[in-house]
């Protein structure tokens, strides 16, 4: 690199926001070549991209401590300002922020390029204002141009964090720190993009790109975004005025905040500044210098000798301890590289540095950055490993890096765990950029490359994932750009933006979707009422002019459009006038709000009108007057049902014409109610449940939403609920008769198919077969049909006609009697007995009925010790047939008061005194434990028969119950053939031919 006159060097010097550095880019492209040196890695990378955006990719080179892109013929070269190759001619030279050579750590390389970094045509230094007088020392004849700020910054004092506008930039200076300051900003407004020196320039980038896209509306940051970041920032808060620098921790320089808040503001915007998290507040010189740019002068820089002795490792050691000759420069505190040194000059390496090509050697390997911040010894571990390498064999042992990279490649682990990896890749990616020191150089740079842009994508994603709300931010910036694409909504009411899942939107009512950690909910809602809200009109335009088959009325009472839930019925002044509760947002008002509700209204007039026709035309029918009109208008206040016992006495005065005329407007007189068969349907018989609900203890009581899902059905009764209002049952066309409710045209014809039977005697002579079901003394017996017609049997029809006003008699049937079967006496040897003990069987089958139930059991036992039974008797009784079940009845039905055993004679009159039954008096009990004596019941010792002539009451007795004896056919008389009854039986007994 040439030097020139002292003349040609200008020094642009300024305050933040002047455009220092966008003019040294102009200047360096009006020459032919140029060069540029920038404090980050990352600044680097912003000004390449600009570079090769007008000079093309072939004409720009990019070199950086790990990266290096050198196209074959290069005019412009972009580094950082330690990778500056210094022994390349060019016409412009650019060194930017040159206030950094005040830093302990970088400053002396600052120093030197300020010194002794020339172009052949022009160099430009560009810097704070504080940097003028020590130019002006060390540069006497280099040409200072000041630069005034393009906006005015302006001190707002202390907010909280969750109170800060929006562009802000919240700076810490600790990643603790930082990490819970953007915790607290995704709670409380959405999220928060995260930009430390200690990240990898492509994940900077990206944070960077999630602020600068609008995605967040916060930047929490370090320091380093005080370096020549260009951010859209309208205001910097501090969370602190006090860092660690590498060496202590000290309060920062009014210098060092102004080159912070400085980035608040951008070209003719102004900018503002502030404190947060409790940083007390600065004060008013303080304030005043910020504002002002007025700060202290720069005295010194940090300075090292750069005309280094490498003929050995002392003498190197010794050129790096001098001090400079300017009273504007000091010696540099000892900085990494040279801690290395002394690390290595200590063990083998220093024994293997010969020569100036070994001490120069080791200098290079002594540079390598700890980008892992690790102790001193540890990385001098890591620098004497390759230097041994490079004198040994001259290039690094592959299968170490090797392992050393394949540590690194895992992108699985949380922020900190990914942050450390990226810092180790970063130091094997500046070794693959080194010249000569790795046999394959090109695929250890594309490999280390890529495992770093894989670390920095998913430290991305972490840091995203932990400080960024992305559906919140997506609502915020949606809200800031109209030009952004309407929101997406899919069948089933999600509302997503950008793919993001906003809420869900029914109807006219939106639900935001609720994540974890969610704090502001009352702002987030705001932002997503605003962004839904043209859906929400729109779809009340569309509702407006909707027709009628897009809306349905639920058995809730709630109003459907399209599926989706617009309103619900609530109590009105009149039965069939309810109200509609509108179920919107605050979104629906005005002019659309009164179109909504104005044709909801409109859709339920016609609604009720139509489906409970037949009902609505009983509130005055024109052809009936007095009771008539009276029963009309009760079918119609109690919804098309009442029961008949309710108007019995207006319907007996009803004639048969007015009868007709009501049968004619569609009115059935049952047995048990007065209906309109039309309203029974289940549509009319829903929309009826929800009328009368509305007025009577509302719709969310029990059975309203049940009752019409079982008349649907169509089931014909079914269980009654206790918690269920009876009302709702009858008003469902339904009558609760015992346990069940059993529909009413249903329980109609269950009279019709009864009435018959009931109107004829089973034990009279009757033409032809009796129907089924017919019954003597007109009684009637429950048939298949009429347990097939209501869907139950047994106790549940029992209950039914008990509770319509029939009663039950049982009465036994004919037993048929069944052939005894005789066995061989050579097969039951074991079961004969004596003829005395058949003889005595009866009498212990009636003395079971009269005495205890020990007796028996006694007796038996002492009529077999008497007549010599072994004792294996009882286990041939055991195994004895069972004994015959029971008689079995028939029960059969009528109403009450006409039971078919009332006798007429129970009917009459009685004098008073007679109306109590006479009670048998009880006989005496026996003691307990006597036996009852057998030999006074006179039925055991009959009389002597007498002798001559048979008498009537001296047929062989028949000791079977009488309700198992066969009943005796009738002789019925012979008529006198020339009797007029003859003639008459003889008509009656002709059969049809």
């Amino acid at each position: 690199m040439s030097f020139v006159p002292p003349q040609s060097v200008k020094a642009i010097l300024g305050p933040t926001n002047t455009g220092k550095t966008y003019f040294a880019i102009e200047r360096m492209l009006a020459h032919p070549t140029g060069m540029i040196g920038l404090p980050l890695r990352l600044l680097a990378r912003e000004v390449y991209q600009r570079i090769v955006e007008r000079v093309g990719e072939g004409a720009v080179a990019l070199v950086t401590g790990e990266e290096r892109i050198v196209p074959a013929k290069p005019r412009y070269w972009v580094c950082t300002v330690e990778a500056m190759p210094l022994d390349i001619r060019v016409d412009c030279v650019a060194i930017d922020e040159i206030q950094v050579a005040t830093d302990f750590d970088r400053g002396h390389v600052f120093t030197d390029r300020i010194l002794n970094a020339r172009g052949s045509q022009e160099t430009l230094l560009l810097g704070a204002s504080t940097m003028e007088p020590v130019i002006r020392r060390l540069l006497p004849h280099a040409d200072i141009v000041e630069r005034p700020r393009f906006s005015h910054l302006t001190y707002t004092g202390s907010r909280k964090v969750s109170r800060q506008p929006a562009r802000s930039a919240i700076v810490a200076f600790s990643a603790r720190q930082v990490y819970a300051i953007a915790e607290l900003i995704r709670r409380e407004r959405g999220g928060a993009a995260v930009v430390m020196g200690a990240l990898s320039p492509r994940t900077r980038n990206a944070q960077v790109a999630l602020y600068q896209n609008g995605d967040v509306d916060f930047l929490v940051a370090t320091d380093a975004i005080g370096m020549g970041l260009n951010l859209d920032i309208h205001h910097v808060a501090f969370a602190d005025d006090s860092k660690f620098d590498g060496h202590t921790s000290r309060a920062l320089t009014p210098a060092e905040l102004a080159q912070i808040a400085g980035r608040a503001g951008r070209h003719a915007r102004n900018g503002t500044f502030g404190v947060t998290a409790g940083t007390a507040e600065f004060d008013e010189e303080l304030v005043v210098a910020l504002e002002t740019h007025d700060f202290a002068p720069v005295q010194v820089l940090q300075w090292r000798n750069n005309r280094l002795d490498y003929s050995s490792i002392e003498a190197l050691r010794n050129s790096l301890e001098q001090s400079p000759e300017h009273k504007s420069l000091t010696r540099v505190p000892m900085a990494t590289d040279q801690q290395a040194l002394e690390f290595l000059a200590r063990n083998e390496a220093g024994k293997l540095a010969r020569g100036l090509d070994g001490a120069r050697l080791l200098w290079e390997c002594c540079q390598i950055p700890d980008y892992q911040g690790i102790s001193p010894a540890n990385h001098g571990e890591i620098v004497t490993r390759i230097y041994t390498d490079l004198v040994k064999r001259s290039r690094v042992d592959a299968d170490w890096i090797a392992e050393q990279v394949r540590f690194c490649d895992n992108v699985n682990g949380d922020i900190d765990t990914l942050s450390n990896r990226i810092r180790q890749i970063r130091t094997w990616t500046f070794v693959a950029n080194r010249k000569n020191w790795l046999a394959d150089p090109s695929h250890w740079r594309e490999k280390t490359r890529d495992i770093e842009d894989r670390l920095s994508d998913a430290l991305h994603e972490r840091l995203t994932q932990r400080f960024v709300d992305r559906r919140t931010s997506v609502l915020l910036r949606h809200l800031k750009d109209k030009r952004m694409v309407s929101p997406e909504i899919n069948e089933r009411g999600e509302v997503r933006l950008e793919g993001h899942l906003i809420g869900t939107l029914e109807g006219f009512r939106f639900t935001l979707a609720r994540n974890e950690g969610d704090a502001d909910i009352k702002g987030l809602r705001a932002a997503a009422d605003q962004v839904v809200a043209p859906e929400i009109r729109n779809r009340a335009d569309r509702l407006a002019g909707a027709p009628n088959e897009e809306f349905v009325l639920a058995t809730d009472g709630r109003l459907r459009w399209k599926g989706d839930i617009v309103a619900e019925l609530v109590e009105g002044d009149a039965l069939y006038r309810p109200r509609i509760l509108m179920l919107a947002d605050e979104s629906l008002t005005g002019t659309d709000l009164e179109r909504v509700q104005d044709r909801l209204g409109l859709w339920l007039r016609h609604h009720i009108n139509t489906v409970l026709e037949p009902v609505m035309a009983l509130e005055a029918p024109a052809d009936l007057e007095g009771p008539a009109r009276g029963i009309a208008f009760q079918l119609y206040e109690h919804l098309g049902v009442i029961p008949r016992a309710q108007v019995a006495d207006e319907v007996k005065t009803l004639d048969q014409d007015v009868r007709g005329k009501m049968r004619k407007l569609g009115i059935k007189f049952g047995a048990y109610h007065i209906y309109v068969p039309l309203s029974l349907k289940p549509a009319p018989r829903e929309l009826a449940l929800i009328l009368f609900a509305l007025k009577n203890g509302g719709v969310r009581q029990p059975g309203v939403t049940d009752i019409p899902h079982i008349v649907l059905s169509g089931r014909t009764s079914f269980v009654v609920d206790a918690e269920v209002d009876k009302r709702l049952y009858e008003i469902a066309g339904f009558k609760v008769a015992g346990s069940r409710a059993v529909r009413i045209d249903i329980l109609e014809r269950l009279a019709d198919i009864i009435r018959p039977l009931i109107a004829l005697d089973a034990s009279r002579p009757y033409q032809g077969e009796l129907p089924a079901g017919a019954a003597e003394g007109n009684g009637f017996r429950v048939t298949v049909e009429m347990t097939s017609l209501l869907g139950c049997s047994g106790e549940d029809f029992a209950s039914i006609l008990t509770s319509l006003g029939y009663r039950v008699k049982r009465v036994p049937r004919p037993v048929v009697e069944t052939p005894v079967v005789e066995t061989p006496e050579a097969e039951t040897p074991a079961l004969e007995a004596p003829a005395e003990a058949v003889a005595e069987a009866p009498v212990a089958e009636i003395a079971s009925e009269v005495a205890p139930a020990e007796a028996p059991a006694a007796e038996g036992a002492e009529a077999a010790a008497e007549d010599g039974v072994a004792e294996e008797a009882p286990v041939a009784e055991a195994e004895a047939p069972a004994t015959p079940a029971g008689p079995e009845f028939d029960e059969i039905w009528s109403p009450a008061g006409r039971r078919p055993d009332t006798r007429r004679q129970e009917n009459r009159r009685r004098p008073e005194g007679e109306g109590q039954q006479r009670q048998r008096p009880q006989a005496k009990r026996r003691p307990p434990g006597e036996v009852q004596d057998l030999s006074k019941a006179q039925h055991l010792n009959p009389k002597a028969r007498h002798e001559g002539k048979p008498r009537k009451f001296d047929k062989p007795r028949d000791d079977r119950p009488r309700f198992e004896r066969p009943r005796e056919e009738r002789k019925e008389k012979a008529f006198d053939p020339d009797s007029p009854f003859a003639k008459l039986a003889a008509l009656r007994d002709r059969k049809p031919e």
